[in-house]
Order: C-alpha cells, then sequence, then structure tokens
C-alpha cells in the first residue's frame, strides 16, 4: 500500500464515508486514504461493498451493518471502538444514514464520548437538487413515501402547504402510483423534476408539472427504470387572495411585533390563514434585500 494513501486517523473512532452513487470517480481521495487506513468497515451489503473495495485494491476487513441487525450490533462496533480501533461506516451508495442504516451506531458512539467524523461526498438528494432548477436556499428532504396508497396519500396531504422544496426517494414499482396520487391530492399543475440514474450512463433530468410529467413517464417504461429522486416545487400561497386590509393590519403589527407573532394576529382578525400571511411577509423581506 501506498503511503500517500494512508489516512491520518485517530484511535477509537468512527468515520462516516460516502461512497459513489455511481459514477466511481465521485470518490474522494480522503474517503480512498480512509478506507485504507480503518481496522474495520461496516458495510450496509458486504458483497456490494465488496466489489467497490477491489476496484480501488483496499484490502479491509469488513463487518455487515443493516437494518435488521443495527441496533443488536450497534454495541458489538461500540466495544471495538472503545478498544481503541478505528471503523468506517459505509452504505451501498452515497452519505451513510441518508434513508441508510447507522443512526443507532452513531447515536450510541456519541452517548458514549466516541469520536464521529463526518466526510463529505455524494448524496443523490443533494445531487438532483442543485440541478432541479427550484428553490434551494430551504427545502425539506421527506425520504420514501409511504407503500400504502392510504398512508402515501395522507403524507402527501400533511405536506400540501409546505412552501419549502420536497425531496423524494422512489422506487421503480411505485414511481407511477406515487405520481398519480401527488395529481389527486396537489393538482396536477404542481412541478416536479424526475432525477433518474445520476452520475450514471444513462443519466436523465426531466421537470414538468405533474400530471404532465406522469404521462411522460408512462409513455416510455425505460423512463421509470433506476435509481429516481423527486424534486418538487413548494406550494404556492396566492397572495393576490389575501385582503388588503390584512396586510395592512400586518404591516402595522410587524412594526411592534415579531414576525409569527403579527401574522397570526393579523390572521385573527382579519379571518385569514396564518401561514399565508406569515409567507407574504418572508417573500416580502427577501425581496427588500
Amino acid at each position: 500500500m501506498n503511503q500517500d494513501d494512508q489516512a491520518d486517523i485517530s484511535a477509537s473512532t468512527l468515520y462516516i464515508v460516502p461512497t459513489p452513487i455511481g459514477n466511481l470517480g465521485d470518490i474522494t481521495q480522503r474517503a480512498l486514504a480512509v478506507l485504507n487506513s480503518v481496522d474495520l468497515i461496516a458495510a450496509e451489503d458486504t458483497r456490494h461493498t465488496g466489489l467497490l473495495l477491489h476496484h480501488f485494491a483496499i484490502t479491509a476487513k469488513m463487518f455487515p451493518l443493516h437494518d435488521h441487525n443495527e441496533q443488536q450490533k450497534a454495541e458489538h462496533l461500540l466495544a471495538k471502538l472503545q478498544e481503541g480501533q478505528t471503523i468506517a461506516l459505509v452504505s451501498d451508495a452515497g452519505t451513510p444514514l441518508i434513508n441508510d442504516p447507522g443512526y443507532h451506531l452513531v447515536r450510541r458512539c456519541r452517548e458514549a464520548g466516541i469520536r464521529v467524523v463526518p466526510l463529505p461526498g455524494a448524496c443523490a438528494a443533494i445531487t438532483a437538487l442543485c440541478a432541479a432548477g427550484l428553490p434551494s436556499d430551504r427545502f425539506c428532504y421527506e425520504g420514501f413515501l409511504p407503500a400504502k396508497t392510504k398512508s402515501r396519500k395522507d403524507t402527501l396531504q400533511a405536506l400540501i402547504e409546505e412552501p419549502r422544496t420536497l425531496i423524494f426517494y422512489e422506487s421503480t414499482h411505485r414511481l407511477i402510483d406515487s405520481l398519480q396520487d401527488m395529481v389527486e391530492v396537489w393538482g396536477p399543475q404542481r412541478y416536479v423534476v424526475l432525477a433518474r440514474e445520476l452520475t450514471k450512463t444513462w443519466e436523465n433530468i426531466h421537470g414538468a408539472p405533474v400530471g404532465e410529467l406522469l404521462a411522460w413517464v408512462q409513455e416510455v417504461e425505460t423512463r421509470r427504470r433506476g435509481e429516481m429522486v423527486l424534486i418538487v416545487e413548494g406550494h404556492k400561497i396566492d397572495t393576490e387572495a389575501l385582503p388588503a386590509e390584512a396586510l395592512r393590519t400586518l404591516a402595522l403589527l410587524q412594526k411592534e411585533l415579531p414576525l409569527k407573532k403579527a401574522a397570526a394576529l393579523a390572521a385573527e382578525i382579519h379571518g385569514v390563514k396564518k401561514n399565508a400571511l406569515y409567507k407574504y411577509a418572508l417573500d416580502e423581506q427577501e425581496g427588500d434585500k
């Protein structure tokens, strides 16, 4: 092993190491150095990670840590860390813990005073967001929508007035069902970007009102294959529907009160939604910058 491949790592430390989401060239030099140097790699799927390690000629011991054994095995790994060993935590792809195992181990390490060092790296959600052309100053990561129709619709209903850009992961066999439910709950005009097979040969990023996106996906079977991220435009407040009197009251109250309190009082006085007034005031503040 080349000395340059060695990382300056500390004993009794857990390293959170992102791996590529497709293109192997996206792994960082620091990630390679850490994987080359630790005593043990805790992997979601040792067979999958074994292929990655083989590609980069890394010969490290692996330990399986996945959804079904994490709570039981976390104590075993914690004991090794307390003995002075170093461990790298990896998932099948991307940044560990983002819809992947690792939370329980990290929590136990922090409770026990074990140092946890996160490395920056690939993440499908952030990669898709960067290319979506939707507001990225405030966003809400929601992971996978529920598999059952009623629970999925309930989740979408709860997010119907969420003003932030929404990020979802979705699977091949549920994509059409999820898009159909979005049309039903949110209406066909909500803008959605489908980012598929990011960093891979067949990468495709396509955005449209969700009704049109659903039809586009249904046209060609290959458009619903692979790893997918959905980036959804946040709910837009129709400020024209807010009474002028309510806006004047809000402006007066803001001079004396914090924004949230002013919005709540103006909403109560005029019988309008507090969130609509609050969002209007935030947009006005952004416009003044």
